[in-house]
């Protein structure tokens, strides 16, 4: 047999979910009723300074690359080694990988240039193999041209010696 449900059962339900939204009401009033402060448009500033939006500011200049054979001294012991010449216009994708026509196991001696690291030749399993490790394949993920810059910010970072 079904038993009756009482008036007090819903009324308790009501209660409860009156008492546990009243909070977030009262909030909401709260800060309707405070006043909205004006805000002075000279006290606003931009990022583009002073300059107006029909005129645009110089770019900052672009970084000359240091391409002589002087090599930069890494700053910690496994640092990926600098690409001393540009790498602009290189395809690296899927199917072709233009770093790897100087700088393959196959090819460095030819080409004159330094080899691929061992380390991009060892699989997951930690045998060297003759193919390139697909982890290791997209070069400029971890090696970048090296340019002759200013720091952007001052610091007091010392090179590994």
């Amino acid at each position: 047999m079904k038993k009756p449900v009482s008036r007090y059962y819903f009324g308790g339900y009501a209660m409860k979910r009156l008492i546990s939204l009243m909070p977030i009401g009262l909030m909401i009033a709260l800060l309707a009723a405070l006043p909205m402060s004006s805000v002075n448009a000279d006290e606003v500033s931009s990022l583009r300074g002073s300059l107006a939006l029909e005129e645009q500011q110089s770019p900052p200049p672009v970084a000359k690359l240091k391409l002589d054979l002087e090599k930069f001294e890494r700053n910690f012991k496994t640092q990926p080694p600098l690409i001393p010449h540009k790498v602009a216009k290189y395809k690296i994708n899927l199917k072709a990988n233009r770093c790897l026509k100087c700088h393959d196991k196959a090819n460095y001696k030819e080409e004159e240039s330094p080899m691929v690291g061992k380390s991009h030749y060892v699989d997951d399993a930690g045998v060297e193999g003759d193919k390139l490790n697909m982890g290791r394949y997209f070069c400029t993920q971890c090696h970048v041209p090296q340019a002759d810059t200013s720091p952007l910010v001052s610091n007091t970072f010392t090179g590994a010696q």
